[in-house]
């Protein structure tokens, strides 16, 4: 049922959010030169696949975990795309390729070893990776790997339809920081 409302959501949310889409493109052209961020992270089953999202650092920015970045790769139009979320829309490509999930446990990288090896315990790889979830309305992000992948584990466990709806809801009324970066 979940996959079914991922489907339609994510068709909808790109023929309708085409316009912006195209929009956000252009006006990162202009600020990086490449407006697309892919980054291969973890998905389910631990299988590799290529996340793509509006990209809102510079273009030599290491391939680290947010956390982990410098406040100052952040690019003025990219503080912009993370306050208001909208660097997550290219993701909606992945939900309607099946790749992630509109909610579920934010993918991590490969070289984040300590929260793979939490979540593997806790058997989070069982499910798609999301956009959103109980984390990040939590405002838990991966700088803290034991208690997201222990709050990843909690709401694969309890999610309803209601929950769904309720973490979708909550991400686009602004509940949640996101992963934050450290102001250097």
């Amino acid at each position: 049922m979940i996959r079914l409302f991922d489907f339609v959501f994510s068709l909808v949310g790109l023929v309708i959010g085409f316009p912006v889409l195209l929009a956000l493109t252009v006006i990162g052209l202009f600020d990086t030169g490449s407006p697309i961020f892919r980054q291969v992270r973890v998905g389910r089953h631990q299988q590799p696949f290529t996340l793509v999202k509006f990209r809102t650092m510079r273009v030599d920015t290491a391939s680290v975990a947010t956390h982990l970045a410098s406040s100052a790769s952040i690019t003025r139009f990219g503080h912009f795309l993370r306050k208001t979320k909208l660097d997550e829309l290219p993701q909606l490509w992945n939900v309607l390729k099946g790749d992630m999930s509109l909610v579920g446990p934010r993918p991590g990288l490969f070289n984040q070893e300590e929260l793979t090896a939490e979540r593997a315990t806790r058997g989070v790889f069982d499910v798609r990776p999301g956009i959103t979830g109980l984390a990040q309305v939590s405002e838990i992000d991966m700088s803290t790997p034991a208690l997201l992948a222990e709050t990843d584990q909690k709401m694969i466990r309890s999610l309803t339809l209601v929950d769904y709806f309720k973490y979708i809801f909550m991400t686009v009324a602004g509940k949640g920081a996101g992963d934050r970066v450290v102001k250097r």
